[in-house]
């Protein structure tokens, strides 16, 4: 019997929104969603044009109507795609799951930590999914670098480096009123108290959490604003200490010049080291202490969590928009899992969720808390 398609709807991503349409484009990919319903934009006729162009049948110009008609109908959505500014992720996630129907949110989770652990607490009572878009934790040979640290092969890790660098707000672009994405990204009314921190710096957070399975206990930071006149910040630093003796550093900047999109972790262990460049996601580079770099590619990595990721042949690259996807496809295996009441698969075990957007509020508050104390050491809070 063919599987049904999981019925999807969508809040935010109108015309000319970035996110909104990677997200469309991800979910469609392994045929495993089906967009049916959204709230694209609070102006009616902007919510009903952006809907008509993406080929959505039920268009709502409030997210409020919406989540309460998709509830009462048979054929109701069964997830929910949040891609709004930031501010409205906590508010409309909260609303989807007081009617019971699944989240699958961008990042950061929310403005606050409270909102955060709140949202946690909710997906939990109600038993819904919670799938939060940390999308570079999609890519196979990030998968493998995670299986290669588990498995033991560097050894005990002794040093992490992550680092996530950009150019696109190097000057003041959202003072020009034409780029929409700079414009509310910077304001801190609709972005939250974090700027580079919470949109790239958590991805940096997160991608070295991911890998290793390790979390700082605490951090040395900087929080910078170099654009004058900008309200919010562009870059950020920061050691970092981990409870088994390790040491890190991160550094995120939406202001480095010449960068385009420059997510790169190196893992030093006492075996071996890993290196992965998100610009190059389909190599990963392996090398034991005092032996040759091995190149490792896309396709010819033998894990199952690799294959579980992996579409096409090897030498067929593939990159950001099928890492996207593959937090959709196991999203959707939960989701049917959740709804039937059985064990979700092993496979999918993966997906990023409402807990990382937790330990990324948490890493956010500690990042602001040393940076007003110049630098001081401070703890990241651990859950409760």
């Amino acid at each position: 019997m063919p599987q049904r398609r999981l019925r999807l709807g969508m809040v935010g991503g109108g015309q000319g929104a970035f996110i909104g349409a990677v997200h469309r484009i991800a979910a469609r990919l392994d045929d495993r969603f089906e967009l049916v319903a959204g709230a694209l934009s609070s102006d009616p006729q902007r919510a009903q044009a952006s809907a008509d162009e993406a080929g959505i049948a039920r268009s709502y110009a409030d997210w409020r109507e919406m989540a309460r008609a998709e509830a009462a109908r048979d054929d109701g959505i069964d997830a929910v795609a949040i891609v709004t500014p930031n501010h409205l992720h906590a508010p409309v996630a909260t609303a989807f799951l007081e009617a019971g129907i699944h989240i699958v949110c961008d990042k950061p989770l929310a403005i606050s930590l409270a909102q955060g652990e709140a949202l946690a607490k909710l997906a939990r009572e109600k038993n819904r999914l919670f799938a939060l878009t940390h999308t570079y934790s999609g890519y196979p040979l990030v998968r493998h670098a995670r299986e290669l640290i588990e498995s033991g092969e560097l050894g005990e890790i002794r040093v992490v480096q992550v680092e996530y660098a950009q150019d696109w707000l190097a000057e003041p672009i959202e003072t020009s009123g034409t780029n929409k994405q700079a414009g509310w990204r910077t304001d801190p009314a609709l972005a939250g108290p974090a700027g580079c921190l919470g949109d790239i710096g958590t991805h940096a957070y997160h991608l070295a959490a991911f890998v290793t399975g390790m979390t700082p206990h605490a951090l040395a930071a900087e929080v910078h604003t170099f654009v004058p006149g900008r309200r919010i910040d562009d870059h950020v630093q920061a050691m970092l200490r981990y409870p088994n003796g390790a040491r890190g550093m991160l550094w995120a900047s939406q202001v480095a010049s010449g960068a385009e999109n420059a997510l790169r972790l190196r893992v030093y262990g006492t075996k071996a080291s890993l290196t992965f460049d998100q610009e190059h996601p389909n190599e990963l580079w392996f090398t034991p202490l005092g032996g040759s770099a091995v190149r490792l590619t896309r396709g010819r990595v033998t894990s199952a969590i690799a294959a579980h990721a992996t579409r096409v042949p090897s030498g067929h690259p593939e990159g950001y928009l099928e890492a996207f996807a593959q937090l959709y496809k196991d999203a959707a295996l939960q989701i049917e899992a959740l709804n039937e009441g059985r064990a979700l698969p092993a496979e999918s075990l993966l997906l990023t969720t409402v807990e990382d957007g937790v330990a990324g509020l948490r890493f956010i508050d500690a990042m602001l808390a040393s940076s007003a104390a110049d630098g001081q050491w401070r703890e990241i809070a651990r859950s409760a």
